[in-house]
């Protein structure tokens, strides 16, 4: 450790291709000189001289100083964009001017402390470069004052990371339920692109990341920042661009009125912002999967191949059907078995029962042991759905206590799915349902839950008071995870929110994969997959094949587009197997084979995406992280209007190797006769250089819309071709 006082120095990290350079000089908080490519080894007098050639002149009639641009932003050094803390005390202190007073630097982190004598106000900085090359940071605001004076009214941390001016497009995320993660593209002009979520959970509209980039940057070329808010409730982020020629990406934390007020002592501490940078959305995205594999709890055991029985049986629970699912599933090499919603009172459609978590004896007279015993007498997991941060108005909880739903305190916010939010915050509450989890994970030796949050929060109030409740909700979730977690370590835990709502990288510290969307038509999946793709690696995204006809959009698929589609996640099925025709349940066995020999390359290789030309094809993969073999898709989303289809570059591998390329089964079918089949394809493949394949490619076979097929790269050994 390097302790630091006021004066400050120039601090330089590097790691996995990135540099971020700070500039701590003076008493001003710290300003990012550089965050992007590697500059090597630089001195602090060469990073001073980076900092003096790049001083701008003073512009007419602004303030006759040079405004900084500091990771928390302050209008006190005349920063006239988005300020980096809001808030107030009784109407004063509306305006921070934080003098630094110690820097602490470990290895690659740094952690600055500064004070607002006149504010009564403290700051905490803390700034890392991770190992993998990303950037985070998060701030502590502590009140200072004595016990009289009036408390801080605390509106809003913003952290930012500064991007350059070649950075002229933007690219973030919206959606909706099924269908998540949906790409918008636009210049990043002057002023401020704010997105802001008031929904009290991640969002199916969420951000996820917000990118400014060069101009037509793509998944392998381009320079790229990113910046992603790390909190599962309501926040915010924005691109910012002033008429000085300053960008920039922040977030935080969006706090509701009156949400932190901070009396003597008393301190906030902010979510971390994190920030990556890449050549090309490929390089950003790997930076995520590389932070989030290096996590000690990231889950390393071989990703269980699962069959979840929502879309087979939906609130029908009949043990003969649910027996006989179980026993077509273990017979095609599926190792979990989820039962999800209606198993507990009362609970036989989505208007009753949740909050009334004891299994309905009405249905289960034996509780759910018959089935439990079942299942591990094939050989598979058992798991269970709960929705436990809600409840149905028709329940015996609600009807019991009123005052544990989230309300304003005189109305009850409009239904949503003929439910409420329960009040976590509420003590009593949030005991209940600690003890209802704990006693069903315990008698029934659970390794898995899927855990729904099916609602946005609606004035979310806590009662009586109706003080608003949303980040109290959000932290009492956070700790009724991590107190269940350590009260049974093997459990794993799916974050599902109606699908893809809750995805973001603190609602992954504490759970073991999401659910990617409630629907699981293949076609739209590949969108949706694709984009989480650029937050979170295939072993974190529950991707599952469905029955022939889509239940949420009624697209009819084969079973290799579908199967093809779930491959590149955590695979698992929700197909109710009993209407599967045996030649169907054959096939699907072939896809969980290749499934279970593929998992290591699929859930340890770094993820690639190309960008064809043809908006019809679409191609994307998992390349070993020694290179010696990869496995790719070739989508075909819509007609092309080029036919027959033209060159695909196989992006990832070793430009140095030679490698195997060949059809990869069951993933192998296309459309005509073998007599028109490419030549490649059908006589055992092609061998060429990694540099050929990256750059030429291969020549695409044809295929009808919504389908694809397999390739497999393999490294030929030197003198082996």
């Amino acid at each position: 450790m390097t302790a630091l006082m006021r004066d400050g120095t120039f601090l330089h990290f590097r790691s996995a291709g990135t540099s971020l350079a700070l500039d701590c000089t003076g008493t001003g908080l710290p300003r990012v000189v550089h965050w992007g490519e590697d500059l090597g080894d630089l001195s602090p007098t060469t990073l001073a001289a980076v900092v003096r050639a790049g001083r701008p002149q003073i512009a007419t009639n602004n303030v006759d100083v040079v405004v900084p641009l500091a990771v928390l932003p302050e209008h006190s050094a005349g920063w006239q964009g988005t300020p980096g803390l809001t808030g107030h005390r009784a109407g004063a202190d509306f305006s921070t001017a934080f003098a630094v007073t110690s820097l602490e630097q470990r290895g690659q982190a740094v952690e600055v402390t500064a004070e607002d004598v006149r504010a009564s106000l403290e700051l905490r900085l803390e700034i890392e470069l991770t190992d993998s090359g990303l950037v985070r940071q998060r701030a502590t605001v502590t009140n200072q004052a004595e016990a009289e004076a009036a408390p801080f009214s605390l509106s809003g941390v913003l952290l930012t990371l500064p991007v350059p001016e070649r950075a002229t497009e933007l690219l973030d995320m919206t959606g909706r339920h099924l269908r998540e993660r949906s790409p918008q593209r636009h210049e990043f002009t002057i002023g401020t692109h704010l997105r802001e979520n008031r929904r009290g959970r991640t969002g199916t509209d969420a951000v996820t990341v917000h990118v400014a980039g060069e101009a037509g940057f793509g998944f392998r070329s381009g320079e790229v920042w990113g910046l992603h808010v790390a909190w599962s409730g309501n926040h915010r982020s924005l691109a910012e661009r002033t008429v000085n020629g300053v960008g920039l990406l922040g977030g935080g934390e969006l706090l509701l009125a009156g949400e932190v007020v901070l009396g003597a002592g008393e301190s906030y501490t902010s979510p971390w912002v994190y920030g990556a940078y890449g050549r090309g959305l490929d390089e950003l995205a790997g930076r995520f999967h590389g932070y989030l594999r290096g996590r000690a709890g990231h889950p390393r055991s071989p990703r269980p191949v699962t069959l979840n029985v929502w879309e087979a049986v939906y609130f029908d629970h009949e043990i003969g059907k649910l027996k006989r699912l179980a026993d077509l599933a273990a017979g095609i090499g599926t190792e979990r078995f989820v039962l999800d919603d209606g198993w507990f009172r009362g609970r036989r459609d989505d208007h009753a029962g949740l909050g009334d978590w004891y299994v309905d004896e009405t249905v289960w007279p034996d509780g759910l042991h018959p089935l439990v015993d079942h299942v591990r007498g094939l050989g598979m997991e058992f798991g269970l759905w709960v929705e436990p941060e809600m409840v149905n108005p028709n329940s015996d909880l609600a009807r019991e206590h009123p005052e544990w739903i989230l309300a304003t305190g005189d109305r009850m916010p409009p239904e949503s799915r003929h439910q409420q939010v329960l009040d976590l915050g509420h003590p009593a509450a949030y005991a209940y349902i600690l003890e209802r989890l704990d006693a069903i994970v315990t008698e029934y030796a659970l390794t898995y839950l899927k855990w729904d949050h099916n609602r946005d929060l609606v004035e979310a109030g806590h009662s009586p008071t109706g003080r608003a409740g949303v980040r109290e909700q959000t932290l009492a979730v956070y700790r009724l995870l991590d107190e269940l977690r350590a009260r049974h370590p093997k459990l794993e835990i799916e974050s599902c929110s109606s699908g893809g709502g809750r995805i973001d990288l603190e609602i992954l510290e504490r759970t073991d994969r999401v659910w990617t969307s409630d629907c699981i038509d293949a076609l739209e999946r590949q969108q949706i997959q694709r984009w989480t793709g650029l937050l979170l690696p295939p072993e974190l995204l529950g991707c599952h094949v469905g029955a022939h006809a889509a239940h949420t959009t009624g697209r009819t698929h084969t079973l290799g587009f579908r199967a093809g589609t779930a491959l590149f996640g955590h695979f698992g099925m929700e197909w109710d197997l009993t209407q599967a025709s045996e030649a169907d349940r054959a096939a699907l066995a072939e896809w969980i084979a290749l499934y279970k020999e593929l998992r290591p390359l699929l859930h340890g290789g770094t993820v690639v995406r190309g960008d064809h030309p043809d908006p019809a094809l679409w191609v994307h993969g998992v390349v070993a992280e020694d290179r010696s073999r990869a496995v790719y898709a070739l989508a075909q989303v819509a007609t092309s209007v080029q036919s027959p289809p033209g060159l695909v570059a196989l992006p990832g591998l070793d430009p140095a190797a030679e490698y195997r390329v060949t059809p990869l089964a069951p993933g192998d079918e296309v459309r005509g006769p073998a007599s028109d089949a490419l030549a490649w394809w059908t006589d055992g493949g092609v061998t060429l250089p990694g540099r050929v394949l990256g750059s030429i490619g291969v020549r695409a076979p044809s295929q009808h819309p919504e389908r694809l097929v397999l390739l497999s790269a393999e490294r030929v050994a030197e003198g082996a071709r």
